[in-house]
């Protein structure tokens, strides 16, 4: 349960939108389904991102694009960045099969394909020290939780994956065991929310928490419901839907 003085906040914080353009300079399989791109250019010269929830959007161009009009207008889909550097950027991506343009271009686009990079336009940027961490999520929320796993020390901690099987379980650098949940061939999110809506008051993983869930949309509901059953209030979480079945086009919330 949350204490009545918390040791830590989420501050909301813009950043300057900017459009960049990038090279696709290598890619590694961490699992059948699932890849790391890293993209190179002197356009990501001063890029940040000051919060481990913020997304940026890729612009995913057929082909080499004559000018940054056509790279902006090309498809686009919300992602969050992993590690980035003075001129160079890695982006996780889920891929389910051959499914949209974002997992196409991750997948087979050739080294040396072009891509644009608008953004983060704005940051949840988490101050302090939670007492306790409960991180929750699909493989499209992986790389987040990546992010966030790496700010804890020695506080109770609690991290759940969802994957499709074992073979989807990658490599995780954190603090604490990870779980794996396993959907195999039911929806995507049915696991995850089976776990949460199993979740009792008592196992609360400590004193104030830090929560953060995000998968497909319908994760959304049993998530509040989880900080509703833990006394947790809704500015020290993060409960998002990162996709929604059968719409491309849908944006995270901020």
């Amino acid at each position: 349960m949350t204490t009545s003085k918390s040791s830590f906040s989420l501050v909301r914080t813009p950043l300057d939108l900017q459009f960049r353009t990038a090279t696709l300079t290598a890619r590694e399989v961490l699992s059948p389904n699932y890849v790391r791109v890293r993209l190179e250019g002197d356009d990501l010269y001063g890029f940040t991102s000051l919060g481990s929830d913020d997304h940026m959007r890729l612009f995913f161009p057929d082909e080499t694009p004559d000018s940054v009009e056509e790279m902006r207008a090309a498809p686009s889909r919300e992602y969050t960045p992993l590690v980035w550097d003075e001129n160079w950027l890695e982006v996780e991506f889920a891929i389910h099969g051959d499914e949209g343009v974002a997992a196409r271009w991750a997948a087979t686009a050739p080294i040396g394909s072009q891509i644009g990079v608008g953004g983060p336009r704005g940051s949840a940027v988490l101050t302090g020290t939670p007492g306790s961490w409960f991180l929750a999520g699909d493989e499209t929320a992986i790389p987040a939780m990546r992010r966030f796993a790496a700010l804890i020390g020695d506080q109770p901690a609690r991290i759940v994956v969802e994957v499709r099987g074992s073979e989807d379980e990658i490599a995780f650098d954190a603090a604490v065991k990870v779980e794996w949940l396993h959907r195999g061939d039911s929806p995507a999110g049915s696991a995850l929310i089976s776990f949460l809506e199993g979740l009792k008051e008592s196992d609360a993983v400590g004193e104030d928490p830090f929560v953060f869930v995000a998968a497909e949309q319908s994760v959304v509901k049993p998530g509040r419901a989880l900080l509703a059953r833990w006394g947790v209030e809704t500015d020290h979480a993060i409960v998002k839907g990162y996709w929604k079945r059968d719409e491309n086009e849908y944006h995270a919330p901020h």
